[in-house]
């Protein structure tokens, strides 16, 4: 039996081995709002690596709805929804977070990551079986870990492999197929007529997890459901308000079938055991969600400022995953080199993150550009030619 001395020892070699790998994450602390133009390490960079996809993060309009909430509603809930937590503007994002995705039912949550967590153990048990895509999110992989339900995996978008798990997991009394919208270290985005199709064939339920699209893929921003056409044969859909609906913090669970809805209202634990989203945040998504409603140009400027960037270092001779999302993966060759380089883009006033194992597979480093709306032309002209000198200086 070890000791605690020895257990900690153990750590410490452990966070050794990660340093000398290329793969210890280090935090930097912003000194003011999430925004294009952000300063951090006494540098003022241009943010290349947020989720703020439209922009609303810091929006003037989003930030006077939470300043009015904090008065009329308060700091914070101090309960959970179904003893002291429920306010009616809760119920109002609700609603309008229904309309919005055109489904049934919703059912906020802390986050994403907690409705993912809650959403399998509530709904399924041991003669039941979840099918997952081999790249979804770990929040979806640990709620699933957390259910009963027999777990068949399928290769990333791989329909032919979905099928042959949808035969093997065909004696099972309920079915259901899990994927992200959007793959958020690819920004692929999920084959879902095809996943749809497959689903009416063996009598599957379809969840998509769309963190990473609502708010401006698809019509009206509504989504991977919304782009693919298939909003009406998507039984569950999940998502953040911490993207692009406003970058503050809380999750959702939105179904065509109400009575899904209900049922995490009884049985999800991270819904029963935590406290609401505080009411700024309720009040600056709904501000958001009108705002995204008002202004569906900034969904054609992200896709806009996206060809720009993909279109440049193309043509610079970078290595880029392709796409036509946001997020842009620049591939390189080693962690090291990943690392090296984004340490080189921020000295160069350029804020992007390396993505590295456990995040990415081994091999497979990365730096994850995402670009928004609030970003100009002439800035993402500026963030080409840093990757470019970069690059000549590590000699990649």
């Amino acid at each position: 039996m070890s000791s605690i001395p020895e257990f900690i020892d153990g750590l410490k070699t452990k966070l050794d081995n990660l340093d000398s790998a290329g793969i210890y994450k280090n935090e930097r602390a912003l000194t003011g709002a999430q925004q294009v133009h952000v300063h951090a390490g006494g540098k003022e960079l241009l943010n290349f690596c947020s989720n703020n996809y439209l922009g609303l993060a810091n929006n003037e309009q989003v930030i006077n709805a939470a300043k009015s909430a904090l008065d009329q509603f308060g700091f914070g809930m101090a309960s959970v929804r179904f003893i002291a937590g429920t306010q009616t503007q809760h119920v109002a994002l609700e609603d309008k977070l229904t309309s919005f995705l055109s489904t049934q039912a919703t059912i906020l949550f802390p986050s994403c990551f907690d409705a993912n967590g809650g959403l399998f153990e509530a709904l399924f048990d041991e003669n039941d079986a979840i099918i997952s895509d081999a790249l979804n999110h770990a929040s979806i992989i640990d709620g699933v870990r957390l259910c009963k339900a027999q777990r068949f995996r399928y290769q990333n978008r791989d329909l032919a492999d979905l099928e042959i798990q949808l035969q093997a997991a065909s004696a099972a009394k309920n079915i259901v197929i899990v994927t992200d919208g959007v793959f958020s270290m690819d920004g692929y985005l999920a084959p879902l007529v095809g996943i749809c199709d497959l689903a009416e064939k063996y009598g599957a339920l379809v969840m998509v997890d769309d963190s990473h699209a609502t708010g401006f893929i698809g019509d009206g921003g509504a989504g991977t459901p919304a782009h693919c056409e298939v909003q009406n044969r998507i039984d569950i859909i999940s998502g953040t308000l911490g993207k692009a609906l406003g970058g503050a913090s809380g999750g959702f669970i939105s179904s065509r079938h109400p009575e899904i809805v209900q049922m995490l209202r009884q049985k999800a634990r991270p819904y029963l055991f935590s406290n609401s989203v505080p009411p700024s945040v309720v009040a600056g998504t709904i501000a958001a969600l009108e705002l995204i409603s008002s202004n569906p140009e900034l969904a054609g400027k992200v896709r806009e400022n996206a060809r720009y960037f993909r279109a440049l270092m193309v043509e610079e001779g970078f290595d880029l995953l392709p796409g036509v999302h946001p997020i842009v993966p620049v591939m390189f060759s080693s962690e090291h080199v990943a690392a090296a380089m984004a340490k080189a883009l921020f000295d160069r006033g350029i804020y992007a993150v390396a993505f590295s194992y456990p995040v990415v597979p081994m091999g497979k480093s990365r730096i994850r550009i995402q670009l928004s709306a609030s970003h100009t032309f002439d800035e993402i002209k500026e963030c080409v030619n840093a990757f470019v000198d970069a690059r000549e200086e590590i000699s990649v």
